[in-house]
């Protein structure tokens, strides 16, 4: 049996999750981290959730009433659209981006999630 589902990343995509958040918790801006974490967990709905949750916690941490709005959208569709395989690849998941706009993934990320990716 494989080590992830639709709902929980691959351990080596969780341990490079979990470091993100781990830096993003030691950083003097801890939004690039927490960026890259978003990136690498979208295909997953838990750690995709586990990211906003974070992204959440910072928002509220920085009382920054847009972030936090857009992150509550965010934790109600995110997971769900990690289930469905309907989600905005290469988007950061802040609200500086549009719920649903897409961009190009970094190459190391593109590289690391293309053996792991379930397909969409």
């Amino acid at each position: 049996m494989p080590d992830h589902s639709r709902w929980r990343a691959p351990a080596k995509i969780a341990v490079l999750v979990d470091g993100a958040l781990a830096a993003a918790r030691t950083s003097d801006d801890p939004w690039p981290p927490l960026e890259r974490a978003h990136l690498l967990s979208q295909p997953w709905a838990w750690t995709h959730t586990r990211v906003h949750l974070a992204m959440l916690r910072l928002a509220v941490t920085q009382r920054d009433p847009r972030e936090i709005v857009g992150q509550v959208i965010r934790l109600a569709v995110g997971g769900p659209g990690s289930l469905a395989a309907k989600y905005p690849a290469g988007n950061t998941g802040r609200t500086t981006m549009r719920l649903t706009e897409t961009a190009p993934l970094p190459a190391d990320i593109a590289d690391t999630l293309g053996p792991f990716t379930p397909p969409r």
